[in-house]
């Protein structure tokens, strides 16, 4: 059974153009990405699915320079994108994480995997997201199986549906059995993800306090910096997740 993290990554962005290449201590937020996802226990191998759009290359060219398989595939259709990723690699079992979190902490990665291998007789589809959050938004972990992929692939029609890679999953509850694994406590209010100029002031204070003592950094190591300084957490605290549906 091959466990593949698929990673969405483009450097198109309304709010904050090129953000997942952008540098924090000399080190793009993608790249932190990736290191850390390169530690998650129970994946055999992390992917990057760009578009075949020109704007891309930085992309393609960091992916080559560390060694990174990646995909290339439609700007608007993710979905398809996905799939191709995922068919090109040869994934039994598709991990959908988005480049937009380079603080992502391989545990929880590992804990939802774990959770879906496990019981994969009792549900389809396992996230920490749907149908609702209790993570900081940033640790977004999705965990489904190829065949189901393969089906919402060759079946969503709708234009939402294609644009985003699980609606068509979340969007049929009685044929798909789904569960959200939710965090101890209610930590959805913090923003650990990077979509606004006000996100990156976060991200790079948390990078830069955390990361040269201990570039293994959990969860919980992000959790007690914020509560160490709560003022920190209200450089973003006005930001609005975007909405899919």
């Amino acid at each position: 059974m091959n466990t593949a993290i698929i990673v969405q990554a483009r450097m198109a962005s309304t709010r904050l153009p090129g953000k997942i290449l952008k540098k924090v201590l000399d080190k793009t937020l993608l790249e932190y990405q990736l290191e850390r996802l390169y530690r998650v226990k129970s994946a055999d191998q992390v992917i990057i699915a760009t578009t075949d759009q020109g704007q891309e290359q930085p992309i393609v060219d960091l992916c080559q320079k560390l060694s990174v398989p990646y995909f290339r595939g439609s700007e608007e259709d993710v979905l398809s994108r996905y799939y191709g990723a995922a068919t090109k690699y040869q994934a039994d079992t598709v991990v959908r994480v988005t480049s937009d979190c380079p603080l992502i902490d391989p545990a929880v990665v590992d804990q939802v995997i774990s959770f879906y291998l496990s019981h994969q007789n009792e549900y389809d589809y396992v996230s920490n997201t749907f149908p609702e959050l209790t993570y900081p938004r940033g640790m977004d972990t999705e965990v489904f199986s190829y065949k189901i992929l393969k089906e919402a692939f060759e079946e969503a029609v709708d234009k939402v549906e294609r644009e985003h890679v699980t609606i068509f999953i979340k969007r049929s509850p009685k044929r798909y059995r789904i569960i959200n694994l939710p965090y101890e406590k209610d930590y959805s209010h913090y923003r650990l993800t990077v979509d606004t100029p006000a996100d990156f002031e976060l991200m790079e204070r948390m990078i830069t306090t955390l990361y040269p003592t201990n570039p293994n950094f959990t969860l919980e190591d992000c959790l007690t910096l914020l509560e160490k300084h709560p003022e920190w957490a209200k450089i973003n605290a006005e930001v609005k997740q975007k909405n899919v549906e």
